[in-house]
């Protein structure tokens, strides 16, 4: 299985990361996981109820963290939020 999973935008805030990005990787853990791209109809149930899951436990992942150093204000006032 590969290992290579790709950090959604560091080192952002958590909070910065949208629902997009933590649907994409949800997606891409689901897909790294099953071995399926895309699954077959009689999977598509589970397969997207997974993605749900996931994106939900990351969601809440991200909402927990805090990021020492780093303050929103602090991240709002760089150009590009970098």
């Amino acid at each position: 299985m590969c290992r290579s999973i790709k950090t959604l935008c560091p080192p952002a805030i958590p909070e910065d990361a949208t629902e997009e990005e933590i649907r994409a990787a949800a997606l891409q853990f689901v897909r790294k996981i099953s071995g399926f791209r895309a699954p077959a109809a009689h999977n598509r149930e589970v397969f997207d109820h997974a993605v749900d899951v996931i994106a939900a436990a990351t969601a809440e992942l991200l909402a927990g963290l805090e990021v020492r150093g780093r303050s929103r204000e602090a991240t709002s006032e760089v150009p590009g939020g970098a």
